[in-house]
């Protein structure tokens, strides 16, 4: 009887098993068994640990280690300490110096287009920027730096990953800071900042004992998430990132990719080694932060008031806008190239201007637009309607189910994707779905839908419930409290997170290349592909057309309910 009532819930909970769940326990499954020797189409049907051993002799296989650690642990701790500085500066109203006033009105129009924008645009923009002949030495040549030829430099792709490190920091921080201030509204900051200031504590000491032990639990799962992106991306280490040798998931894509197939052994042996190193980092983080979080508390019960965080504050609060314009700055000058006909070192800007590109894009799309429109509006439509049948679902049975549920629905982003990429392929290949648009759309929802339920899930359980209560006290049935009270209420939530999943959709790099088999072209795709050496003008189009996508997609979440509104006045 029970079961007869509920069953709403089993079904919705049997969908997101098979559709999420399954997938990625079948792909780490099936890498798993490829690591440890079996393997049937190669003719490996014995557990041994040859993989291994081969993976260990492959050359550069500690450095890449190393690269992996470095650059993922400094970007993301990085990241965290800029976001929670730069909250800190938002939120205090009393500083009047002239920097700090003159920054603040253009975080948002900065903000904006770098959380739209995919990881890869945001990178081959940093390349045109950065590079010994980019837009920066450009713009300071030869008047200052003297040089008429682009010196010889390596800004990019350096052997301590230091390009691939600023990059992640650049494209993760606006995504972190905008997760902190959400989760500064749970908390009465401004009454316990006056508290604090009230005994003697400076306001940046009372950031630091107070405010941050408070504030790094509410995100948590999305640092967590950053941490693992960063220690296994593949598109901005492909193009950031040390080649000679490159990162660990770099690295694994490239042995799956050999010409060799007896690679895929100790491809696979990789994959689950990072796979493995994931969660050996997120041990050390956490062990980390619980150590941190034990000398705040030593330092907090102390009683000092020391006034020497002021300085490092304000460093550090201005690192956040200084970080947000490179990243604004790598999206114009992707805009300026795109247009570029010539442009000669060292002129600052162009010397003419072409409009062929544009031109033959509004007279014949690419095929790899026409791809990333179908693969993002499908994924993010699939992830909105299970998001909010889900949501619905826990609003009506309730249940401990709904906390389980959140672990593996967010399962995909704890896992590099390398990880059980190969595995899943293998998967849908035994299915009989073979690299299709439909197993790609797919592969696109274990990513897409985790950020939805991400961006919709507090504003859902922020609903005044007193709306449905008065409906229903009018007789309307609880279908109609839900299509005419709780989906008007949520209608630019709901479009803005399916805005965000079409960005999200958009910037996947490496299940488009693996589940698609290399016949489904993307704007992603074909950007990274590119970057390698092509006419930067072309790879300019097509790392725009990354952002401009998404970017028109926020625009449409953020001013079709206005436009809504004013047509029922």
């Amino acid at each position: 009887m029970t079961f007869s009532i509920q069953w709403p819930k089993w079904t919705m909970l049997a969908i997101l098993v098979m559709g999420i769940l399954a997938p990625v326990v079948t792909g780490l499954g099936e890498t798993t068994r490829a690591a440890f020797g079996i393997l049937p189409v190669l003719g490996k049907h014995d557990f041994n640990l040859t993989a291994w051993q081969q993976l260990f002799q492959l050359p550069g296989f500690t450095t890449s280690l190393q690269l992996t650690l470095v650059s993922g642990f400094l970007a993301t701790s990085t990241g965290l300490i800029l976001t929670i500085f730069g909250c800190a500066w938002v939120y205090n109203t009393s500083e009047k110096s002239f920097l700090f006033s003159k920054l603040k009105p253009f975080i948002a129009p900065m903000l904006v287009p770098i959380l739209a924008a995919p990881h890869a645009a945001i990178a081959i923009g940093l390349t045109f920027l950065l590079a010994p002949s980019g837009w920066l030495t450009r713009l300071f040549s030869p008047w200052l730096t003297t040089w008429q030829l682009p010196p010889n430099l390596t800004t990019v792709q350096d052997l301590w990953g230091l390009s691939l490190t600023l990059g992640l920091i650049i494209k993760e921080l606006p995504f972190l800071w905008l997760i902190s201030l959400v989760a500064l509204k749970q908390i009465n900051l401004s009454k316990q900042l006056s508290i604090a200031q009230s005994m003697g504590y400076s306001y940046a000491n009372a950031w630091y004992k107070i405010i941050i032990p408070q504030l790094y639990p509410l995100i948590r799962l999305p640092v967590l998430v950053v941490l693992v992106y960063a220690l296994s991306t593949v598109d901005m280490a492909l193009i950031l990132g040390p080649n000679t040798p490159p990162t660990l998931a770099l690295a694994t894509m490239r042995w799956y990719n050999d010409a060799n197939v007896a690679m895929l052994l100790p491809a696979s042996a990789a994959a689950i080694g990072l796979a493995g190193l994931m969660i050996l980092s997120v041990f050390v983080w956490e062990i980390a932060i619980v150590i941190i979080m034990a000398v705040t508390k030593i330092a907090t019960r102390s009683g000092a008031r020391g006034k020497h965080w002021r300085l490092v504050s304000t460093a550090l609060a201005t690192a956040l806008p200084m970080s947000l314009l490179l990243g604004f700055l790598s999206l114009v000058v992707l805009l300026i190239w795109s247009f570029t006909w010539r442009w000669s070192f060292p002129d600052a800007l162009p010397t003419s201007w072409s409009y062929s590109y544009w031109l033959k894009l509004i007279t014949h799309w690419p095929l790899a637009l026409q791809h990333s429109i179908i693969l993002a509006l499908g994924s993010s439509a699939i992830a909105v309607i299970f998001a909010v049948a889900w949501l619905e679902v826990q609003d009506r049975f309730g249940g401990y189910l709904s906390r389980l549920t959140l672990w593996f629905i967010y399962l995909p982003l704890l896992v590099p994707q390398i990880a059980f990429l190969y595995g899943l392929k293998v998967g849908f290949l035994r299915i009989g779905l073979n690299g299709g648009m439909g197993a790609v759309i797919w592969a696109h929802l274990l990513f897409v839908f985790p950020y939805v339920m991400l961006s919709l899930i507090d504003s859902w359980r922020a609903i005044d419930r007193r709306y449905l209560q008065v409906a229903a006290s009018l007789g309307t049935s609880t279908w109609g409290c839900f299509w005419r009270i709780k989906l008007t209420l949520l209608l630019q939530p709901l479009l803005l997170a399916w805005a965000i999943g079409i960005a999200v959709s958009i910037g996947q790099y490496l299940p488009t290349l693996m589940i698609g088999a290399g016949k489904i072209e993307t704007l992603t795709t074909q950007a990274v592909s590119l970057a390698s050496g092509a006419d930067r003008r072309l790879v300019g189009v097509y790392g725009l057309l990354q952002a401009l996508v998404p970017i028109l997609a926020y625009m449409l979440a953020i001013y079709l309910p206005r436009l809504m509104a004013l047509k029922k006045l």
